[in-house]
């Protein structure tokens, strides 16, 4: 059975040429949104039905314009609003060594590499600029922010389902 995975939101149309504005929720935008693009449209995974192929993509602001083949107007595209986009998993790309989807580490248990404290689990994945932030959520506490970079992010073990830090510095 053919695994979908959630890659944007259509929030509205964009001018009368049948573009649709997006907001992604893809870590490879340039990659997923590429011309020839296979992507499916539904209001969930379970009802997503509807193929659509990119005809064109470019970034405005903080979404990207998205065309499909054969929607060529804004009455073509207007039915497509509030939907979402998805990515079947055949569709998705191989990983550089150390590269890893959102939804991979989203939900792992993060742990203090030298002591062994455990942190709590990866709740969200922000990306404000240069790096990622990984947002980790222990009941009775502050989240805790963490840069995904070397320094603090040491290593990543999917199959054991845990994260190897080293705090820095004033990051407690």
């Amino acid at each position: 059975m053919t695994q979908l995975f959630r890659v944007g939101e259509i929030v509205n149309t964009q001018g009368i040429k049948g573009e649709v504005r997006v907001l992604t929720v893809t870590d490879f935008p340039e990659e997923r949104f590429q011309p020839s693009s296979q992507l499916v449209v539904g209001q969930s995974a379970a009802t997503a039905a509807t193929p659509v192929t990119v005809e064109s993509a470019r970034p405005h602001k903080q979404f990207m314009l998205l065309k499909f083949v054969g929607i060529d107007s804004i009455n073509d595209a207007e039915p497509l609003k509030k939907q979402t986009l998805f990515v079947s998993d055949a569709e998705q790309g191989d990983l550089a060594e150390g590269e890893f989807y959102y939804r991979q580490i989203i939900g792992l248990t993060v742990l203090e590499e030298e002591t062994g404290e455990e942190l709590g689990t990866v709740r969200e994945i922000l990306s404000p600029g240069a790096n990622d932030v990984w947002v980790v959520a222990k009941p009775g506490t502050p989240d805790l922010l963490l840069p995904y970079i070397p320094q603090v992010v040491h290593r990543v073990d999917l199959a054991t389902g845990k994260v190897y830090v080293e705090l820095m510095e004033g990051m407690r």
